[in-house]
């Protein structure tokens, strides 16, 4: 394979390269080889970037894919500009170096004995009963979230596969003895679909198949944590993963975010040793933000000194409407802490029930072993019309469609809200996914809105329903993936007569 190697001009660092008959565009591959620079530290904060004409110059290309991968590392964080001075890397960035895997960890007097240390649980915990879902939870009306655009699903598309492989059915798939860890031809798939569009660290023995991003929740916590080994989660965060722990016997201890994410020092004052992390670190659950590049480096180093386990929910990455698709977290790690989970209910729908862990090689034992104790492993059948989905394009096609869809479905929302209720919900975290959050006017409980809202027919969730703590925000989320303009406009005169009701 031939690569271009282009040098740029005296102390510009690192040098580029561009590999032409790469299939990767080449705005990804200067935006990786910039990114990786940086997280390895060859890049250092606040040293100067060249100019996107300059570079484009350089290594004769257009400039179009240059602005691209600036773009994308501004919005990430990894750059920031100054006016009149040009681009920088950015000087928020915590200045660490991640040490090679074959090199030990060293503690201090600070830190655990054993830093580093790799610590599973040593049993399974008791199972711990819910309070029953309020009214907003049920019914399939505007604005019940999640919901993803399942009118636009490729039915026929998928029907054929399903015919396709009934035909070809092979007996032997009724039998037991399957891999617990799910149809291999599926997690190769999967794998190469996770490391060309968010940028996962991951082989095909890493994956395991299973039920939906809330079974990967379930498992984890079970190889993973001891009653009471406490867990960062986010505040707010997602109600499903609050619920999976608690199963678990955790002991929660909620975390802040702000316009970065996760606020990693909170977190250290509020419990400095918890066994894991739970994050959003894409889209966060329900606020919308993204973790921050300075964020994301302060927690993976921290965790890799402390010896903390990261669980990723990667539930929504493919619908990014600002930028590009953010890279996941797990692809920066560089001491497999970091436990990735994403499901296809999100981007195809609810009902397929099938999701996917990438583990660390050396939990995927552990996790076997739990698996089987569970359920033994996911239907074949679907994951092999999944696989064939995915494998003839019409997965990535699909997503286009819908990410499209969705961003227009959003439009229409928003400008709904603006012009019918005014100041009586403010939007914020409208950027990504298939659900937006809005905070009531100061006076009104959520609660109440979304219980009145639902004997109208409009399913609101309510955002205090996010918080553990005593101060909870008072506002609605609402999910619109699912619902055509004309639905959306209607829900929300529905919600206006709520609120006016008053």
């Amino acid at each position: 394979m031939s690569t271009v190697v282009r040098t740029l001009p005296p102390g510009i660092l690192p040098v580029v390269a561009i590999d032409r008959t790469s299939s990767k565009p080449l705005y990804k591959q200067l935006y990786e080889g910039y990114r990786d620079a940086i997280v390895e530290r060859r890049l250092s904060g606040g040293q100067r970037l060249p100019s996107t004409r300059s570079l484009a110059a350089e290594l004769q290309i257009s400039r179009i894919p240059v602005l691209g991968a600036f773009e994308q590392l501004l919005a990430e964080g990894y750059f920031e500009t100054r006016p009149g001075a040009g681009t920088f890397v950015a000087r928020s960035l915590p200045d660490v170096r991640p040490r090679p895997a074959s090199q030990p960890a060293t503690g201090s007097p600070a830190e655990p004995a054993a830093p580093g240390r790799r610590t599973v649980a040593r049993r399974p915990t008791q199972v711990l009963l819910h309070d029953e879902p309020g009214p907003w939870t049920a019914g399939l009306e505007p604005f019940q979230c999640p919901s993803p655009p399942v009118d636009r699903f490729p039915t026929k598309v998928w029907s054929a596969l399903v015919a396709r492989h009934s035909r070809r059915f092979d007996p032997g798939q009724l039998h037991y003895h399957r891999d617990p860890m799910g149809l291999p031809s599926l997690r190769e798939t999967v794998a190469r679909y996770l490391r060309t569009s968010r940028a996962v660290r991951c082989e095909a023995g890493q994956i395991m198949v299973v039920s939906g991003s809330q079974q990967a929740l379930d498992l984890a916590s079970r190889v993973l944590l001891d009653d009471g080994s406490p867990v960062w989660i986010e505040e707010p965060g997602y109600w499903g993963a609050r619920h999976a722990l608690q199963m678990a016997g955790a002991r929660l201890v909620p975390v802040p975010v702000d316009g970065e994410g996760l606020d990693v020092d909170a977190g250290i004052a509020r419990c400095p040793g918890p066994r894991a992390v739970y994050v959003t670190p894409s889209h966060q659950l329900p606020l919308g933000m993204t973790m921050s590049a300075s964020r994301r480096l302060k927690l993976l180093d921290w965790a890799r000194r402390r010896g903390v386990w990261i669980i990723e929910d990667d539930y929504d990455g493919e619908y990014r409407y600002g930028n590009l698709p953010v890279a996941s977290l797990q692809g920066l790690d560089r001491d497999s802490r970091v436990i990735y989970i994403g499901t296809f209910t999100k981007s195809l729908f609810p009902a397929i029930r099938l999701g996917y862990i990438v583990l660390p090689p050396d939990l995927v034992a552990p996790f076997v072993a739990v698996r089987r104790a569970m359920d033994m492993f996911s239907p074949p059948f679907v994951q092999s019309v999944l696989a064939d989905f995915i494998q003839e394009g019409h997965f990535e096609r699909h997503l286009r469609r819908t990410r499209l869809l969705c961003r227009q479905r959003r439009r229409a929302l928003v400008f709904a809200l603006g012009e019918r209720l005014g100041s009586q919900l403010r939007v914020i975290g409208d950027q990504a996914g298939m659900f937006l959050t809005t905070v009531l006017e100061k006076g009104r409980r959520d609660r109440e809105v979304a219980t009145r809202a639902a004997l109208q027919g409009v399913r609101t969730f309510p955002l205090s329903e996010c918080y553990m703590g005593r101060k909870r925000r008072q506002g609605l989320v609402l999910g619109y993936g699912g619902f055509t303009e004309k639905e959306i406009a209607e829900g929300v005169d529905r919600l206006r007569a709520v609120l006016n009701a008053d």
